[in-house]
């Protein structure tokens, strides 16, 4: 197993990309914090995470727009068991309206969850992991290409490509590894709640729809030993979307 006695933080863990990711994680050995806001849905997580064959798997309350809430998860994870090995920077929010009706608090808000979270969980690693660890970021597509009503996710993300290639830089050093993942249409709610695919503005063609536990499967080669020798990329998983012309 290529994470057998290893502890990872899985955010946003209680469903979609976040869920198939612990899932995927525990079943190879890994001991995973499901860091959640979804108390209810968070312990279902568990118990899915612990049946797919984790060793351990718990829940902890994290808004990862709060740094304290982020500094308290690691904490506890610390103290249960002694270690950090990967965290995996999935959770995000999006949000839908033109530029001209967003303000400054509709930016914050996204940019708090989808970029600063992220930050907020790294620097947590930089002084709790050991050598050896991997962070994995979930970005996007939209950081590369993006459509209407999506401006904040969509610099967000991006911002989040370039906070990557910086924590590689830095964790070069104390033996972390940095990396990115970047989906492309998902079947998760956040796909099917977009108002651009309701409307038929964001056309989806069903062959380009993967599933969650593709993006999990490009996250555990991420964060396994397998890809030791990679750090500071961005691995794009949407079935080719972005490569037709």
């Amino acid at each position: 197993m290529r994470f057998k006695d290893k502890v990872a933080i899985v955010t946003g863990g209680a469903g979609g990309i976040g869920l198939a990711t612990a899932q995927r994680l525990g079943s190879e050995g890994e001991r995973v914090v499901i860091a959640d806001r979804d108390a209810q849905r968070g312990a279902q997580a568990v118990d899915t995470v612990q049946r797919a064959g984790a060793p351990d798997s718990w829940f902890s309350d994290c808004d990862v727009a709060d740094e304290h809430a982020i500094a308290a998860t690691v904490t506890a994870c610390m103290r249960r068991h002694g270690r950090l090995d990967v965290i995996v920077n999935n959770a995000g929010l999006m949000t839908f309206d033109p530029l001209g009706k967003l303000t400054t608090d509709d930016w914050r808000r996204v940019m708090a969850v989808d970029l600063l979270g992220a930050f907020h969980f790294t620097r947590q690693a930089f002084l709790h992991m050991a050598h050896g660890g991997a962070i994995v970021n979930v970005a996007s597509i939209h950081a590369i290409q993006t459509s209407p009503l999506d401006a904040p996710y969509a610099a967000a993300k991006a911002a989040l490509l370039s906070l990557t290639r910086s924590a590689a830089i830095e964790g070069q050093g104390k033996g972390i590894r940095v990396n990115a993942v970047l989906p492309g249409a998902i079947d998760t709610p956040m796909l099917w709640d977009n108002p651009n695919v309701k409307s038929g503005a964001e056309r989806i063609d069903p062959k380009e729809v993967g599933k969650p536990e593709h993006v999990a499967a490009a996250i555990a080669f991420l964060a396994s030993e397998d890809a030791a020798f990679v750090q500071g990329t961005t691995l794009i998983v949407d079935g080719g979307r972005m490569a037709r012309l």
